[in-house]
């Protein structure tokens, strides 16, 4: 069975160690002991000296300079790394940088011909701090690229320098390039993250220098001990004459490049870009000459980290600033997924979605932000979607993300952010990035093939850079690190949030069963007190009528409960829609109201024949709730004025109470339908009620897909209820 050939076996190749380095240096490597453990073949002709396995470095007739710089990095060993070091070297005939640094239990030297004479290399170095000055002047990220761009070129001579920029999926696109005229354009093309393996990302992040100054070279092998020692075979992470890839190599012939080097553009640790540059001949490039363009990389890294670090904290704060009020309005507000519609806009911006989607105990709400509406059956199964244990964000990128039932079907919205932030009662804020297509212009077909070599079947880099134009579907723009981080924050906030609201909650039920258990005792005493008095002989008519007035009241609160428990599981009052002659119905409530309160004066002005498709016992019950109301609190002796109206377009129907009273509080009237006000427990003017009522008759319009309003009209206080004519399905 023949092994599966892939991006991993290319990615496991151990570059960083290949056993050999490029000819033009030669390398000595030292245990922490000071003692010769391996060396490059050419060695003793370039160096003239005879290398030793175990001979001490100051035995080897080294420059005094070079064993200097040994005795220090031998000495500076404490974290297991010496940064390198750099000396001018005459030796044999010729001049050499000599680099030393250390790494991984050994000290390495290494010795690299330099043909460019001392002032030339002087001046290049000129040049460069001149090129600092202008990068500090531009003002655009593409700007600035492009300058770095064009100063490598004209410091090194190559015949194209480029500037990548890697994406969150590792691929790089060209933003900026300086080249030959009569070479072709790579500009705004990109190239696949294949391109550079895992492994090689790493040495671009930890050694940001790279030369091949002739892509047709051929190694120099390393000898000694390297490869049998306790420490295992000699790493080259950050050497300047390590010998590269075979595949890479193969890869720049394919592309024509005769030399080669790479600047990194490191930003928090991670591979944010690359300045590639190539030469259609072999082209050496001194090694003071490649530090001062990687000076000016790092002048770019820093404004790019400054960049970010500036646009996060600014995204930070209007997070934080979003999160203060919207932990607020939850806190006060008695229904968590109108609070969070109230605050769609600003969410949508701070973590730019283009649509929300919030879900409570069944119930739905969506939002547009970008005009595009989300169907409510489609927002459905992506809440059924999500996982019903998890505490932290889900996040999906694309189609392929999605579950398999939902791949393909999601329309446009194919990007997913989803806050769990009461799992208690299934509340999920979801977040949604429309797709992205993109036309790619892509450096050549992104894909490898297979090929056969001597060490059997492998993938071969691209053979062909003719710009392959690729229409890419079934992805959104990432969700970036600042965002992932206020969606973290937004989280954990609405979660204690919803903690805190549950705890209130509980102390509140805790305060309803006590006060239930007060108010029933009454009723019941009073029912046991006509019982015990019947059976002595007593009149039963008026008796009766106490018995009657007392069941009546344990039946209300009962049911006040019972709505109350169907409402807080997310259960729904379970309206059944009939049409009703609601003309009829008020009268019917008006008459019964005089005869059970003859001392208040009811006053109607209702349309006839008005007919409405509701529940007509829970519409009963609004109105009693809001007739009671107003003979609680209204001023005494003064009449209660109910009105039904048609509106004239004859598809709503509006029915209002009013009475004599003062105006609510700003701070009352805020919380008017909230369940367990604390203003109506043992509230004076209604002793028998515990702050139910006016929260169910909202939640009753609400579920006919109406509204309930309090407004103060002097002297009047007026509750209106305003209901669609002919109902759809009910809201549950």
């Amino acid at each position: 069975m023949t092994a599966q050939v892939d991006l991993a076996n290319c990615a496991s190749e151990p570059i960083h160690i290949p056993g050999s380095i490029q000819p033009q240096g030669a390398l000595l490597a030292f245990d922490l002991q000071g003692r010769l453990a391996a060396w490059s073949a050419n060695a003793a002709a370039l160096l003239d000296l005879v290398p030793q396995p175990g001979a001490a470095f100051d035995s080897l007739g080294l420059d005094s300079e070079v064993t200097g710089l040994l005795r220090a990095a031998l000495a500076d060993q404490a974290d297991g790394a010496t940064p390198p070091a750099m000396a001018d070297v005459a030796r044999a005939g010729r001049t050499f940088d000599c680099v030393v640094h250390g790494y991984g239990g050994r000290v390495i030297a290494e010795f690299e011909v330099r043909h460019a004479p001392s002032n030339e290399v002087a001046a290049f170095a000129l040049r460069a701090h001149a090129a600092i000055g202008q990068l500090k002047r531009q003002k655009s990220l593409v700007a600035l690229m492009q300058l770095v761009a064009e100063q490598v070129r004209e410091i090194t001579g190559f015949d194209r320098v480029m500037g990548y920029r890697f994406r969150h999926d590792d691929s790089g696109d060209v933003v900026a390039e300086a080249v030959r005229e009569d070479l072709p354009r790579y500009l705004g093309q990109r190239y696949p993250a294949g391109d550079i393996p895992a492994q090689a990302r790493r040495l671009y992040t930890i050694n940001t220098l790279r030369l091949i100054a002739d892509v047709g070279y051929q190694p120099v092998p390393l000898l000694g001990m390297a490869d049998g020692d306790e420490q295992g075979p000699l790493d080259l992470s950050h050497s300047i004459l390590r010998s590269v890839s075979p595949i890479h190599i193969e890869y720049l012939q394919n592309m024509g490049v005769g030399a080669s080097m790479s600047v990194s553009i490191v930003v928090n640790g991670r591979l944010w870009g690359l300045v590639a540059c190539h030469h259609m001949q072999p082209r050496h490039v001194p090694y003071s000459v490649r530090m001062a363009c990687d000076v000016l990389a790092q002048v770019l890294a820093a404004h790019v980290q400054s960049t970010d670090a500036r646009e996060r904290s600014e995204l930070t704060d209007r997070g934080a600033a979003l999160r203060t009020e919207l932990i607020e309005t939850l806190l006060h507000e008695d229904d968590v997924l109108l609070a969070l519609q109230r605050h769609a806009p600003e969410l949508c911006a701070v973590l730019e979605a283009g649509a929300l989607v919030f879900a409570q105990h069944g119930k739905l709400v969506v939002y547009s932000g970008d005009g595009n509406p989300v169907d409510e059956a489609l927002a459905a199964r992506m809440v059924a979607s999500l996982p019903p244990d998890s505490t932290r964000l889900v996040r999906r990128g694309g189609v392929a993300d999605w579950p398999e039932d939902l791949r393909g079907k999601t329309g446009r919205w194919v990007g997913m952010l989803a806050l769990h932030f009461d799992p208690a009662s299934g509340g999920w804020l979801l977040a949604l990035r429309p797709e992205q297509v993109q036309t790619v212009r892509w450096g050549g077909r992104p894909d490898k093939t297979l090929s056969f070599g001597p060490n059997g079947v492998r993938l071969t880099p691209r053979g062909s850079f003719d710009e392959w134009v690729d229409l890419v579907h079934g992805s959104a723009d990432p969700w970036e690190d600042g965002h992932l981080l206020v969606a973290e924050q937004l989280l954990a906030e609405m979660h204690r949030a919803c903690m805190a609201r549950h705890a209130e909650l509980e102390r509140a039920r805790m305060q309803l069963l006590a006060m239930l258990g007060h108010d029933l005792r009454d009723p019941l005493q009073s029912i046991t007190m006509a019982a015990n008095v019947l059976q002595h002989g007593a009149q039963p008519h008026q008796l009766g009528q106490r018995i009657q007035r007392s069941s009546g009241r344990m039946q209300r609160l009962i049911s006040q409960v019972l709505d109350m428990s169907r409402l807080d599981s997310g259960m729904g009052l379970g309206l059944r829609l009939r049409e009703a002659d609601l003309s009829r119905l008020l009268e019917d409530l008006l008459d019964e109201s005089r005869l059970a309160h003859p001392g208040v004066v009811y006053e109607a002005d209702i349309a006839p024949a008005v007919t409405a498709d509701v529940d007509a016992d829970r519409m009963e019950q609004v109105v009693s709730n809001l007739l009671s109301n107003a003979r609680h609190h209204g001023v005494a002796g003064m009449p209660v004025h109910v009105a039904l109206a048609l509106a004239p377009d004859g598809e709503q129907v509006t029915i209002a109470v009013r009475n004599h009273g003062s105006q609510l509080a700003a701070e009352t009237e805020a919380l008017l339908f909230n369940p367990f006000k604390r203003i109506s427990l043992q509230n004076p003017n209604n002793r028998t009620g515990m702050g139910l009522g006016l929260y169910i008759a909202s939640r009753i319009a609400e579920e006919h897909q109406g509204s309930i309003a309090y407004r103060y009209e002097a002297p009047h206080v007026v509750f209106s209820v305003a209901l669609p004519r002919k109902g759809g399905k009910p809201q549950q």
